[in-house]
């Protein structure tokens, strides 16, 4: 059973900046597309970044320009680089794999645990 484990989370005030990574299998990472997604209380996970089998990435508007993410191949990873963060962009921080770039976490074949974000003023 493949893994995801994601880290890098923590505590940051608004404007600050956060790195975090998904350690996956290497076939995980060059053969599935990768999400990134957060989560809140009561909320639905919203997906926010995606990379594709051809290393495309695309970017909900909600974090577009602030957020990047990149495989880190020697780490096995896909790293999430956050700038200029804000409140509302706490969340538990989630990353998935899936042969196709679902929208809905549920169809994802692969869900990582998690790591929590909090953005304070």
């Amino acid at each position: 059973q493949a893994q995801l484990v994601e880290s890098g989370g923590g505590s940051v005030q608004v404007g600050g900046s956060l790195r975090l990574s998904c350690v996956a299998s290497a076939y995980i990472l060059s053969d599935y597309c990768m999400a990134w997604f957060r989560q809140t209380l009561g909320k639905e996970p919203e997906r926010i970044a995606t990379m594709n089998v051809y290393n495309i990435a695309g970017y909900a508007d909600s974090v577009k320009g602030r957020f990047t993410h990149s495989k880190v191949t020697p780490n096995n990873s896909l790293d999430l680089q956050m700038n200029s963060l804000r409140p509302e962009d706490t969340a538990m921080y989630r990353c998935a794999a899936d042969e196709r770039c679902h929208i809905a976490w549920s169809k994802y074949e692969y869900q990582g645990q998690g790591t929590q974000v909090t953005v304070s003023s």
